[in-house]
């Protein structure tokens, strides 16, 4: 039993975690929607920060848990959430600029860039298992992107080149949660993320904000709420299981995003795209399952010397 989790219910877990899926996906298509109909990238980001501050903060004052904001890593949480305000704008610009199932697909690459990342900034030794995932994951974006091929059905190369920022950023973010989780709660990490960069999302919006009929109003809406739907399952779900075991649910995504680019957006996924997205998803898989046996190992190294 892993004593890092709250209440370990490894199948409730999975449910919840597909949950989180198909929540993320249907953000994904409300954003690509809501841009067709002339919402902004800046616009959609302040609306789905400031929801998610005011319903977190309000939930947790209802239930009388307002002290679980409360923190003495102000600064950090500012570095997070700059850091989060770019990388924001990458994932979102990723699902303007591509078709839903292609930006779908190259955010699963994150895994392989928080390998690169800890090897660069941290010296960490990399072993064969986690190069061979390195080249595996590149070779599948590859594979989708298509080289030389020009506008293949609407994968561009700015495009793919936004596709990859934005997974490269949530790497860099891992990092710094995995930092801010030494000392702070998940409902205190998510909140000052959203309050602290609604702000700065607010600067640019009297810039870009424009007239809307109801219709694009009612997709904002529903997707600022889904992506608080998003971040309150994907919280949850690591309350029940740990991220080793419910990872394999993440990647259900691109099953969601595929259908709702065919449904709402009248385009089937091409053949590279299905050939490409198993060599990223088994990349990920691969270091994941590295990253446990490397965990494992340390865990019983450390128990031996305590003997």
């Amino acid at each position: 039993m892993d004593g890092s989790i709250a209440r370990p219910r490894p199948l409730l877990a999975l449910g919840i975690r597909l949950l989180a899926a198909l929540a993320l996906a249907t953000m994904a298509m409300l954003v690509k929607l809501a841009g067709e109909r002339g919402a902004h990238l800046i616009e959609l980001i302040f609306w789905r920060q400031l929801l998610a501050a005011v319903l977190i903060g309000t939930g947790l004052a209802i239930a009388g848990r307002l002290p679980l904001l409360k923190t003495t890593r102000l600064r950090s949480h500012g570095v997070r959430s700059a850091t989060g305000l770019f990388g924001m704008m990458f994932t979102y610009g990723a699902v303007l600029l591509l078709p839903l199932a292609e930006a779908t697909t190259l955010g699963f690459t994150a895994p392989v860039f928080a390998v690169l990342f800890a090897m660069v900034l941290f010296g960490e030794r990399i072993g064969r298992y986690r190069w061979a995932a390195v080249v595996m994951g590149f070779a599948g974006v590859i594979v989708v992107m298509q080289p030389g091929s020009g506008d293949h059905q609407g994968v561009t190369l700015i495009g793919v080149a936004v596709g990859l920022m934005a997974p490269l950023m949530v790497s860099i973010i891992s990092f710094q949660i995995q930092d801010l989780n030494k000392t702070e709660n998940p409902w205190s990490i998510v909140f000052w993320f959203a309050a602290l960069s609604t702000p700065v999302a607010a600067i640019g919006l009297p810039f870009v904000i424009g007239s809307h009929d109801g219709q694009t109003w009612l997709i904002i809406l529903a997707m600022a709420l889904m992506g608080v739907l998003a971040q309150i399952l994907l919280t949850t779900s690591l309350r029940f299981g740990s991220a080793a075991v419910i990872l394999l649910m993440d990647y259900t995504a691109l099953l969601w995003a595929s259908f709702y680019g065919y449904a709402v957006f009248d385009r089937a996924a091409p053949a590279s795209l299905w050939l490409g997205a198993p060599l990223i998803i088994g990349a990920g898989l691969l270091i994941a399952w590295r990253e446990h046996r490397l965990a494992k190992a340390r865990r019983v190294a450390s128990a031996a010397s305590q003997e």
